[in-house]
């Protein structure tokens, strides 16, 4: 399972990558893996200000659908494009191509309050 060091992850299987005020989300390899074949993702919040743990969008796997739950608050500033036509990134890369929102964070300090990689394994592993 592959847990990257320099992301931040929610118990909801979401990670976060901080880039200054600005972070991208996506899901994380368990979440994916248990998922399954990702064949739609649907975010109608582009440009919306949402809080932490608030739903920005859905994922469809080919057995079931899933909310996409903000790991920070913020305002959704782009959605990966790429996964319009290869929903599948998600699957193949899902900590590089297979981002899905991007967004200017709120309050950049919840990510410090988020798990880090040694955390987030022990919650997948416990």
């Amino acid at each position: 399972m592959n847990i990257p060091e320099n992301l931040k992850y929610s118990n909801d299987h979401e990670w976060v990558r901080v880039e200054g005020e600005e972070a991208y989300i996506g899901i994380t390899d368990f979440a994916q893996n248990e998922l399954g074949d990702i064949v739609f993702v649907e975010v109608e919040t582009i440009d919306e200000t949402l809080e932490k743990d608030e739903t920005f969008g859905t994922v469809e796997a080919v057995k079931t659908v899933s909310d996409l739950l903000l790991p920070v608050g913020g305002t959704i500033l782009e959605l990966n494009e790429k996964l319009e036509d290869e929903p599948e990134l998600i699957n193949k890369d899902p900590y590089g191509e297979g981002w899905i929102v991007k967004i200017k964070m709120t309050n950049p300090a919840e990510a410090d309050d988020m798990l880090d990689a040694a955390a987030y394994k022990n919650l997948i592993e416990s």
